[in-house]
């Protein structure tokens, strides 16, 4: 009984470590992120590639309201899995960031940058008395200087760079597919599809159109861009994962 008790005042306490050097409540965030609905990012010499599972739990709820994909700048977006409203705290912190950035030095944050000042901030809340981690992890992906990068960020506070990864619900099977699939010669088009048949391991029934949001950023134009809906139905028709919206 007594290790028991012992075992949950440090549960409770996110500025204390365990005897075995854990910090509970991070790893409680971590598990409040594979509860939340699937994302994907794949970088290619093309551009990078965001891709996410739009749940809807009412057919009365309008889906565009799910907002998974966000635009931080014309050059970098961020794709969420997790607690939504956490997300929408750090998306605010990253466009503020990248808002300062172009007004002191007159010029585009860095993706790296930019991932690194957003974790910065998560990690503060790992050793803050009184507050709790961020219950969401990031996807961050743009380009810097013509080349593709692709960050996650971690509610530990950690950036990872990656060339294809997925966060959220059902991540050890979609990321299987990643490493199966993945080439480094991979058109951007191709990452899509990438992306939408690893998003659809798993689910027999494929997608609605609305039923996932995909953006771009290419390397090209350097441009963030998110597919109109008949794009997803035309990628969804020919990777013959097109379903019926249905929202039960």
């Amino acid at each position: 009984m007594q290790g028991q008790n012992q075992q949950q005042a440090y549960d409770r306490g996110i500025t204390i470590f365990s005897p075995d050097g854990r910090l509970y409540q991070v790893e409680y965030a971590r598990e409040a992120v594979k509860r939340g609905s699937a994302s994907v990012g794949i970088r290619t010499p093309e551009g990078v590639v965001l891709v996410a599972e739009r749940r809807s739990r009412s057919p009365l709820m309008e889906r565009d309201s799910v907002e998974k994909l966000h635009k931080i700048d014309d050059h970098v977006g961020i794709a969420s899995a997790g607690h939504v409203a956490d997300a929408r705290q750090l998306i605010d912190v990253a466009r503020r960031q990248a808002q300062v950035n172009q007004l002191r030095y007159d010029e585009t944050i860095g993706v790296e940058t930019l991932t690194k000042a957003v974790t910065d901030h998560i990690q503060q809340y790992t050793q803050t008395g009184g507050a709790r981690p961020f219950g969401v992890a990031l996807l961050v992906g743009g380009i810097d200087d013509g080349e593709p990068r692709l960050f996650e960020t971690d509610p530990s506070g950690t950036p990872y760079e990656w060339k294809a990864i997925a966060i959220g619900g059902n991540r050890e099977e979609i990321q299987g597919h990643l490493e199966d699939e993945y080439s480094d010669e991979l058109t951007l088009q191709g990452g899509i599809d990438l992306a939408i048949e690893a998003m659809a391991v798993g689910e027999e029934d494929g997608f609605p159109p609305e039923g996932l949001a995909i953006s771009t950023v290419e390397t090209e134009s350097g441009e963030y861009r998110t597919l109109e809906l008949d794009e997803i139905e035309n990628r969804l028709a020919e990777l013959d994962l097109l379903t019926e919206g249905d929202d039960e």
